[in-house]
């Protein structure tokens, strides 16, 4: 079944889509531009949502910022304090915690995972910030921590990234290391 989308109409909407089922969707104090699509079952609270986005099923989002023609995947939860650009994708399963930057043009494949606290649990001040460049691919099942990620890098599936990446590397591995560059 395609999902039943709705574009939210107020700063704060709660959505009966059917009662049979119990189908929800909570949008509150939360702007959201034109033409942005949200599907039933999703959670949004205290964000910016950009124009012409697609917010799928069962995502959980409060406290961020989404830019222009992004399309958030199913059982993604973003936290409050993250920036993502415009025209990036985040596919399904991923998880970005509190002060994730994400650049523009930014793909994050299914089941990655942001870690901002390098020895948790801790409290938030001694969490960590993670900034991923324009341009930049991650891939399934990575995991992040408290990095910068340079422009138009590739970070390979399931590699585990525990230091910075230069702009269009490619790393691999666990820990994650450089295997080569991106041609331009």
């Amino acid at each position: 079944m395609i999902a039943d989308f709705v574009t939210p109409r107020s700063a704060y909407e709660v959505e009966l889509v059917d009662d049979s089922i119990g189908e929800l969707r909570v949008v509150a104090n939360t702007e959201v531009g034109e033409g942005t699509e949200i599907a039933e079952f999703s959670a949004i609270v205290d964000c910016v949502i950009g124009e012409d986005c697609k917010i799928w099923r069962f995502v959980n989002l409060y406290g961020c910022e989404i830019g222009d023609e992004c399309m958030v995947g199913s059982f993604v939860e973003i936290q409050p304090d993250v920036g993502v650009g415009d025209r990036c994708r985040i596919q399904t399963h991923v998880f970005l915690p509190s002060m994730v930057t994400i650049a523009d043009d930014v793909f994050v494949s299914h089941g990655a995972k942001f870690v901002n606290d390098r020895n948790p649990p801790r409290n938030r001040e001694y969490w960590e910030s993670i900034t991923v460049g324009s341009g930049t691919a991650i891939g399934t099942n990575a995991t992040i921590l408290p990095v910068e990620i340079g422009e138009n890098a590739l970070v390979g599936a399931g590699a585990v990234v525990t230091s910075d990446v230069p702009d269009k590397a490619i790393v691999a591995g666990n820990p994650a290391e450089v295997i080569g560059y991106r041609d331009d």
